[in-house]
């Protein structure tokens, strides 16, 4: 691997007509973690204009987003390793593919749950210009996914003023951060989670971020969620656990995040907004498993770009509930964006030789 050097940015290549113009192979470049949090760290605002960006070219139909592939193992239950190939347009013009595992028994040695790359295509060869580090990007988009629902979904209803979070981990973490960093402020936030320590851990980091007002850490899930009006899911539930309705009584607004903790039939007395409904139900998720109890998808209100675009308006008579499966295309417009700004920099770890054979006979 060569040293950091220039290296143009994707933004600087020709993008005319592919037979009016010499095509090349791109360099290869391997973008670090460290690299990733430099760029994306404090730039919570404009993230999220970002995946606004990109989840709504998504919504128009310039973009190509199969379903995710699950890799599930026998002799681990609890894990999986999950394929995100994807395709976006617009300015962003880029193919790729996220490869992210979670494997929740990390937690318990101290390593985080999830890990994963990101592969970046060239729009004109297909050739792999860049991996980048992923959990990072992938835990951004989902907390400027949340934050971009929870300001849009808020308008015509009273903003919440407490929040709540049931899981607390990296996504938690960074759901937290994104909604301070686009102007939220909390007159409480509680905070529940099976493990005591992650619990601590978390409203550790709500003491040292400065959060305001007061910090509340709850025995159960019910005392939460009925003293929140945000409700905010980040587990590694792989089943409902929340099945009383009468906790939602209050009619909170509740970002899904982890898809799988409510029980199909609060999911059928709620107003349901996703991001995408082909997407969001399947795999057993709670929506799906709705869909399956059913036989229809009739609870669905709309998508978020249906709220943006004003096709839809959200009742306030309910318990509110965003159900993000996470596209792979707000992965490529997230580390794309990346890429770029460290191109800008002339910081590219760039593979010297990484494609080899570039002659058809040698």
């Amino acid at each position: 691997m060569t040293a950091p050097q220039p290296t143009a940015t994707r933004s600087g290549r020709s993008r005319g007509p592919r037979g009016s113009r010499p095509v090349s192979v791109p360099p290869f470049a391997v973008i670090s973690g460290a690299q990733v949090r430099q760029v994306l760290q404090g730039r919570e605002r404009q993230i999220v204009e970002l995946v606004k960006t990109a989840y709504r070219l998504h919504s128009a139909g310039d973009s190509v987003n199969p379903p995710s592939v699950f890799l599930r193992f026998p002799d681990r239950p609890s894990s999986r390793i999950i394929a995100l190939p994807a395709s976006i347009g617009g300015q962003v013009r880029v193919d790729g593919l996220k490869w992210i595992s979670s494997f929740p028994e990390n937690v318990a040695e101290g390593v985080p749950r999830a890990s994963g790359v990101l592969i970046l295509n060239d729009h004109d060869t297909g050739y792999p210009f860049a991996c980048l580090e992923s959990s990072i990007i992938s835990a951004t988009r989902t907390a400027a996914l949340a934050a971009l629902a929870a300001d849009w979904l808020s308008r015509g209803r009273r903003r919440p003023t407490r929040v709540g979070f049931v899981g607390t981990g990296v996504i938690a973490r960074y759901i937290h951060t994104f909604l301070v960093g686009t102007g939220w402020s909390f007159d409480e936030t509680g905070v529940h989670d099976l493990s005591a320590d992650s619990a601590a851990g978390f409203t550790g980091y709500l003491r040292q971020s400065g959060a305001t007002g007061r910090i509340t850490v709850h025995d159960t899930a019910e005392q939460l969620i009925r003293a929140s009006d945000l409700v905010v899911f980040a587990t590694v539930a792989a089943e409902p656990h929340v099945s009383d309705l009468s906790w939602f009584a209050h009619h909170p607004m509740v970002l899904h995040v982890s898809l799988r903790d409510l029980a199909p039939e609060i999911v059928l007395a709620s107003t349901n907004v996703v991001d995408d409904v082909d997407h969001c139900l399947r795999a057993n998720t709670s929506p799906h498993l709705a869909e399956q109890l059913t036989g229809n998808r009739h609870f669905v209100h709309g998508t978020l770009d249906d709220v943006m675009a004003g096709r839809v308006s959200v009742p306030a008579d309910r318990p509110l509930v965003f159900s993000p499966f996470g596209l792979g295309v707000l992965d490529l417009a997230t580390g794309a964006y990346v890429y770029d700004e460290v191109a800008r920099r002339g910081e590219l770890n760039v593979v010297d030789d990484f494609f080899h054979e570039l002659r058809r006979y040698g």
